[in-house]
């Protein structure tokens, strides 16, 4: 379940954030209290502002936060902006279940379907293959390689138009 985020996740968000493999790509460390509090700050201003950002992923049986999916603007990576970007991060003890895709998928259809948007991006380093995978199992295609301009670390940048989420159809369920 997708849904936004309040203020009642923060205790939540602090244990997923301090997940090293949460946050291993592309900082390799965990992430403080502070820095899910700024987090999380963020991305209710950004809904406030724009409308949409970042959704709290919510496993339905257990009704526990598992972390993130949704859009976001990808500030970091200027020369692909104007962007929007479909993007998650998961605890890894919902690793596997095919959380990502299917979280990936509801957001591309939003953006596409709910915005209007013509286009949507997906950015990962080239070692996390497990991100790299959902993008391509949701149909996303490699559009360009380059490097993180703060980071100077090789990144891969997937995409999607209306068009081609149209001529996807429907994903298979995964079992």
């Amino acid at each position: 379940m997708l849904r936004p985020f309040t203020d009642d996740d923060l205790d939540a968000l602090v244990g997923i954030f301090a997940e090293r493999a949460v946050w291993e790509y592309p900082f390799q460390r965990a992430r403080t209290p502070e820095e899910a509090a700024a987090f999380l700050a963020n991305v209710q201003r950004q809904r406030a502002e724009r409308g949409f950002d970042l959704w709290a992923s919510i496993e339905r049986a257990s009704g526990d936060l598992m972390g993130f999916i949704g859009l976001t603007v990808p500030t970091f990576l200027p020369e692909i902006l104007p962007a929007v970007e479909v993007g998650w991060r998961i605890h890894p003890r919902f690793w596997g279940h095919g959380y990502a895709t299917e979280g990936g998928d509801a957001s591309l259809r939003y953006g596409f379907e709910q915005l209007g948007l013509d286009r949507i991006v997906s950015v990962y380093e080239p070692i996390n293959d497990a991100s790299g995978a959902v993008m391509r199992r949701l149909g996303m295609r490699h559009d360009r390689d380059t490097v993180h301009p703060e980071r100077q670390i090789p990144v891969r940048v997937y995409a999607m138009t209306r068009e081609e989420w149209e001529a996807r159809g429907p994903l298979e369920p995964r079992c």
